[in-house]
Formats: C-alpha cells, structure tokens, sequence
C-alpha cells in the first residue's frame, strides 16, 4: 500500500510581523531569516512614519493613520488566506485593530512582550497601568497641541534603549536600533474591540521575564484582565526578544503554529 507524502504546502504559514513603537520591520531580520529558512511566507510590515515609510509623524493623526499600511495589506489577502499574526511591544495595539477588522483572515493572533487591549480591557487603561515607564531616562516629546496639552509624539534616547529595551541584546543590535528609530505617535484615543469580532481571534501570549520596558508585572496584568487562550515564556530575554533570544522566539512560534493553524 502506498504512502501519501505530506504536502509541503500545507506546512508553509504566513506570518505577518507588526513591529512597536518607534521601530520598523527592520527589527525582525533575525527572526525572519528562521522563518522563511523554516519554509514559512514572511510579511514584516513598516506602519506610518515607521522605518521606511514615507509619512512623516506630524501627517498621523490617530491610529487609523497609523496602522493603515497593516489594514491595507490585510485588504489585499484572498479571500481563503489566513494569517498568524504578530505584534510585538506596542504592535499589540496594531494587531488589535486588525483583528476586529479581519477576524476571519487571521488563524492566530501572537502578542510578544506587547500590550493587549480587548473588550473588556481598554488601550488607555493599559497606558495609565504603564505610566512612568514610557517616559524614562532620555526619550525626547513632542507637544505639537501646545505645551499644556499631552505629548503627540515621541522617540527613545540611547540610555532608554540601553537600559530598558536593549539590556540583554548584541551590541550590534542596539546599534542598529540607534541607527534606524524613528518617532513614534502617542494617542489619547480608544480602540473599540468587540467579542463579536476580536474575540473570534485565538490569541497567545508570549512574556520575557527579563522586560524592563512592560514588565513582566504589567504583562501578567493584561493576561489576568483579558485572558488570551494560552501564555508561553520565554526566559533571560528583554523586551526585545528578536534580538536577545531570536532562536527561542522562533521556536515558540513554531510550537504556536503547530497548535493553532
């Protein structure tokens, strides 16, 4: 009796990469190269005035704008297309949107170390829990509303990098990063989710227990309060887990496409 061979198609995934704030797709170069090595489509978007996309931060204006190269593409899939999605840091807030959006293009939605809003937890609640921890060290802001109103824009300082994000990373990463961050847009606005929409997405959490930019206090926070279908840790990673622990967050990656697409 013969045997049927696996398609090999059918293990190939899409992975779409959302980054956070104030970086580019040009933060998953490690992680990208592991998973098209693995045989894996890998789409690693810049969002507005990000890495190389051509808006400046003074034309976004809310994260309709922000976020319109990742729901312009997710308009572009096939009908049949699915995707597993990742938004790492601030990219949670991103992939948020997409997932009320799209709920039926995506098989799996992957928050690494990133904020996680939902229906019963709103956006601005998790940015009052973080607080002072986006305004540390040497990051500079922006007040193009006037000074007596809430900073519109801001981007990270190389002490803030070093000590917060970057702490366990290669030197060549952080040098990167210095190299190539942008402004990132700071928005007082709420993203609406639903469990109609949103709550139709499996998600999965991934916490580094060596974040210092979220916290691991923080991040366990979000999971208590809107709990996603399964937690993963990856330990002895800050909060750049692309960088620091690239060969673990691939491999947890694969484990969640295993399991969910």
């Amino acid at each position: 009796m013969c045997s049927r061979s696996p398609n090999p198609d059918a293990q190939k995934k899409h992975f779409v990469l959302v980054h956070g704030a104030g970086h580019g797709a040009w933060c998953w170069y490690k992680l990208s190269a592991l998973l098209i090595s693995a045989g894996h489509h890998v789409t690693a978007l810049d969002l507005a005035a990000s890495g190389d996309n051509p808006k400046q931060i003074n034309q976004v204006h809310c994260f309709a704008d922000y976020v319109e190269p990742l729901i312009e593409f997710m308009e572009s899939l096939p009908p049949e297309d699915r995707v597993i999605l990742v938004g790492h840091s601030m990219g949670g807030a991103s992939i948020s949107i997409a997932m009320e959006r799209f709920p039926e293009k995506i098989s799996v939605a992957v928050f690494a170390t990133a904020v996680m809003p939902g229906p019963t937890l709103s956006y601005l609640a998790i940015v009052k829990q973080l607080g002072s921890r986006l305004e540390i060290k040497d990051s500079k802001y922006r007040y193009d509303k006037g000074p007596n109103n809430p900073p519109t824009s801001g981007i990270f300082g190389p002490q803030r990098l070093t000590s917060v994000s970057y702490q366990l990373s290669p030197p060549e990463d952080l040098a990167l990063a210095l190299s190539s961050l942008r402004s990132f847009p700071l928005f007082d606005e709420e993203i609406k989710l639903t469990k109609e929409k949103y709550g139709l997405v499996r998600r999965v959490c991934i916490v580094c227990d060596q974040d210092l930019a979220i916290g691991e206090d923080v991040q366990r926070w979000m999971i208590k309060e809107n709990p996603p279908h399964e937690v993963k840790v990856i330990n002895g990673s800050d909060h750049m887990p692309m960088f620091s622990k690239p060969q673990e967050f691939f491999s947890t990656l694969q484990e969640i496409t295993e399991k969910y697409s």
